[in-house]
């Protein structure tokens, strides 16, 4: 019998559990965090049907459903939870499709889905232990099929829908706008054009303005914060402002920003729970690497683009930074850098 019984008063019916920090109640879970997520990306998708037809759709639905499936096998082989109800293997679907090229072949999405969740998520543990963003490395790994990745078309050119591939040897690539930057040129286009997407490129990134438009509304549902955009894109529009490789260098910068996927990798891709910093100054400096990669790798390196390389490089940094920019531990004057690690002691002053 409990004291609080042998006095007579009832026995308390809540009990409470103990646990480590950090305590937060919020009624966000992880399929409402991805739901919104796939909100933000539907402008952008809803776009590029529009410009590039149903092939655009086709592909979306194979990644989606190829990441779903390979999720969900590998977690009943594995004798796991299934947890496919997440729906964090639909955005990375979303993501891959949103990376290709509208005349990829059917095939490629599915080999990508495969490397992204199969090898990237669940060999390490499945979601949140990734130490690579999954859609950007399918994406590098897809490269190995480079012309399949590297064969775009104006808008207005809507290959079939269910042509396994629209690729002939006769195939012509169109100019994007960062080959025509490469070389120190301003794309013969305009910067509406350039902002609303009217150019070739992949799937997802040609809008920059419905891909701000998206991340506009992650700000308002607290998804993301706004410390990796901006000091990404702020890092890439100074670099090539003060480095322009052209004698107007707002142009060039404008036309740098608004190319690529510089918008869709800074808003949707950075900023990854699982491969980015957990701190506002880790996520600056974050943000500010990948913009000076992206930056050497679009003017030294061989390939037009360096967004996923750069985030993917930055992903391996993430653990040094948060090591680096981890808060100071309450009560003590030296923090964990301090006079401890050291050999010193924290022991209090006589007074």
């Amino acid at each position: 019998m409990s004291q609080i019984e042998k006095k007579g008063e009832a026995a308390p019916s809540t009990l409470f559990t103990v646990s480590s920090s950090p305590h937060i109640k919020h009624e966000d879970d992880t399929r409402t965090i991805m739901l919104d997520v796939i909100i933000a990306l539907l402008p952008a998708l809803i776009y590029a049907v529009y410009n590039f037809g149903f092939r655009v759709l086709t592909l979306v639905f194979l990644a989606v459903g190829a990441s779903i499936l390979f999720e969900g096998a590998y977690q009943m082989l594995m004798k796991q939870s299934v947890v496919v109800s997440d729906i964090s293997a639909a955005v990375t679907g979303m993501l891959i499709a949103f990376n290709m090229p509208v005349t990829a072949p059917l095939w490629l999405p599915v080999i990508g889905a495969f490397f992204a969740i199969v090898i990237v998520k669940q060999l390490f543990g499945g979601i949140g232990k990734n130490f690579l963003n999954p859609a950007l490395a399918a994406r590098v790994f897809m490269l190995s099929w480079a012309k399949e990745m590297t064969t775009f078309v104006e808008p207005g050119i809507k290959p079939s829908a269910t042509a396994i591939s629209v690729i002939t040897s006769d195939s012509v690539s169109a100019a994007t706008p960062l080959a025509t930057l490469k070389i120190g040129h301003i794309p013969n286009l305009s910067i509406k054009e350039m902002l609303v997407g009217d150019h070739a490129g992949s799937i997802g990134e040609i809008s920059a303005l419905l891909l701000a438009l998206g991340g506009c509304y992650l700000l308002v549902r607290k998804i993301i914060t706004w410390h990796i955009p901006v000091s990404y894109i702020g890092t890439v529009a100074l670099l090539t402002f003060v480095f322009s490789k052209n004698p107007l260098p707002y142009d060039y910068m404008s036309y740098q920003i608004l190319s690529g996927g510089l918008f869709l990798g800074a808003i949707f891709m950075a900023t990854d729970y699982s491969t980015s910093p957990l701190t506002g100054k880790g996520k600056l400096i974050f943000g500010v690497g990948c913009g000076l990669l992206t930056v050497l790798i679009r003017y030294f390196g061989a390939y037009n683009e360096g967004v996923a390389f750069s985030i993917l490089i930055m992903n391996l940094l993430v653990f040094y930074i948060d090591k680096i920019t981890k808060p100071r531990i309450f009560g003590s004057s030296t923090g964990i850098h301090g006079s401890a690690k050291r050999g010193k002691t924290n022991s209090p002053k006589k007074v």
